[in-house]
């Protein structure tokens, strides 16, 4: 007999390719939630029940032994890539995870639908074992164009998680693919933000800002979304050279031509930059950067995350210690649960950074100080020297303020 995940898919997949619904299915004999049951693999099918939905489905009752295959990938990752439900990825996410001998191209494709679900959810575990898979099936494949865009997203994945060696050498072989295959723009352009970001984070700041500049000018004709992008890394860049006055301007040109009805989603994550870049000003222009993150909340309301919001609260406690309201930061940043963090390594560490300097405040001066040191050298043995050096200047203004008072 098939065992109860294969019997489930199996089933599952026969229904949704009759375009049948659990209750059409399950008739007058079981019902819709023994069925449901059934396809989860919750439940053993015994000999009655695979007999009537053998003759309900209109099939042999082999075709519930019948292992995933080709077929059955190809099945649902027609049913996914033309729903816009999560149910029909999940679906898909089960097949794949239970056939092995498809073609190698089929299965990048379905892992390429997969890895955007799971990074929409900020499941960054999950993620990253999809894009490692997507580059070895495109290596093998010796498929330029997924050797280009499997890489480029794997590299950005690797930084969000700290591993800034690894992602700078992906990053910069999807740049060399591109160029080297005469890959569309778009391909260049995504290969450029990836490596672009990469250096950023490495303090490779020269090298960054020389590709910021090649990859603006690469997009000028592109659309929208992708030359927005573009002007928003061009300001990562700016911002981490100090050059504040650059930065704003490039975000502001990105949230000119961008339209909130064409990216939602783009849209307020620029009003999120925008709101952190205002924040780590020197000195932090809290009134712009309330007002930006406002706008982003708003938006998020509606077409949001959870890795989003918790962006919104990291955010509002940056703002909340800027202004002096010491015990709403500490409230806000209480509020997240560091076990359910999604937040990209930048993030976490300054979050972290946050945290030390809130305990300076509270009287908590040697173990926020000692925390302080700590996250310091943590980025440094991490090779993001960007990071460590921004660490250190805070570290240092916190004991030339403890020294003045």
């Amino acid at each position: 007999m098939a065992t109860e995940p294969s019997f489930g898919l199996r089933l599952k997949a026969l229904r949704q390719q009759q375009g049948l619904s659990q209750a059409a299915l399950a008739g007058d004999e079981i019902s819709t939630g023994y069925l449901s049951r059934l396809e989860s693999g919750a439940r053993t099918p015994t000999e009655r029940v695979i007999v009537y939905l053998a003759k309900r489905l209109d099939v042999d009752r082999s075709a519930f032994y019948i292992q995933p295959s080709s077929s059955s990938l190809s099945q649902a990752l027609s049913l996914a890539t033309s729903s816009d439900s999560s149910e029909a990825t999940e679906d898909l996410i089960d097949v794949v995870a239970t056939s092995r001998d498809e073609d190698p191209l089929l299965r990048w494709q379905a892992l390429w639908l997969i890895e955007r679900y799971w990074h929409a959810r900020g499941e960054q575990a999950q993620e990253l074992a999809c894009l490692e898979e997507l580059t070895g099936i495109a290596d093998e494949l010796e498929l330029p164009a997924l050797q280009c865009r499997s890489k480029s997203r794997l590299a950005r994945c690797l930084r969000s998680t700290g591993d800034v060696a690894r992602a700078l050498e992906l990053a910069v072989s999807a740049h060399q693919v591109a160029k080297q295959a005469g890959l569309p723009v778009s391909d260049e352009a995504n290969a450029l933000l990836a490596l672009v970001s990469v250096e950023a984070e490495a303090g490779r700041l020269p090298d960054a800002r020389a590709h910021a500049e090649e990859l603006v000018g690469l997009v000028t004709e592109a659309p929208e979304t992708l030359r927005a992008e573009a002007l928003w890394t061009a300001a990562t860049v700016s911002s981490r050279q100090g050059d504040d006055d650059a930065a704003r301007a490039f975000l502001q040109q990105a949230m000119a031509i961008l339209d909130s009805r064409v990216a939602p989603v783009l849209w307020a994550r620029l009003r999120l930059a925008a709101a952190s870049l205002h924040l780590q000003g020197a000195p932090p222009s809290t009134e712009s950067a309330g007002v930006y993150l406002k706008e982003a909340e708003e938006a998020f309301a509606l077409v949001g995350t959870p890795l989003q919001q918790q962006e919104i609260l990291v955010l509002k406690a940056h703002l909340a210690f800027e202004e002096g309201r010491y015990a709403d930061a500490r409230a806000a940043h209480s509020r997240l649960d560091v076990d359910e963090l999604m937040l990209n390594y930048r993030d976490r560490i300054r979050l972290q950074t946050l945290d030390s300097r809130l305990l300076i405040v509270e009287g908590r001066r040697k173990e926020g100080l000692a925390q302080l040191k700590q996250l310091g050298e943590d980025a440094r043995r991490a090779a993001n020297l960007d990071l460590a050096a921004e660490i250190w200047q805070v570290l240092a203004e916190t004991l030339e303020h403890s020294a003045a008072g």
